[in-house]
């Protein structure tokens, strides 16, 4: 599956263990000159000014990428 990152900011981020929805992408985290895709940041429900405000969430806990939602297993930061 490929998806541009206005694909990624389209979808709503929603936590598996506690239904709770933590907003949609704003940001990706990439690691460079590796060139490998390491998570993504989602508001967590706060406005989001800056990266410190957003919850950066690790590839491994993204469960699944649907159609307009991004389901992710996060406990609490």
């Amino acid at each position: 599956m490929e998806l541009s990152f206005s694909d990624l900011r389209a979808k709503e981020v929603v936590n598996t263990q506690d239904g709770r929805k933590l907003g949609r992408v704003c940001d990706v985290v990439l690691c460079y000159p590796e060139n490998k895709w390491l998570g993504i940041v989602a508001p967590n429900g706060k406005p989001f000014g800056f990266k410190k405000n957003g919850l950066v969430i690790d590839l491994k806990q993204i469960v699944k990428i649907g159609d307009d939602v991004i389901l992710v297993n996060v406990g609490e930061p």
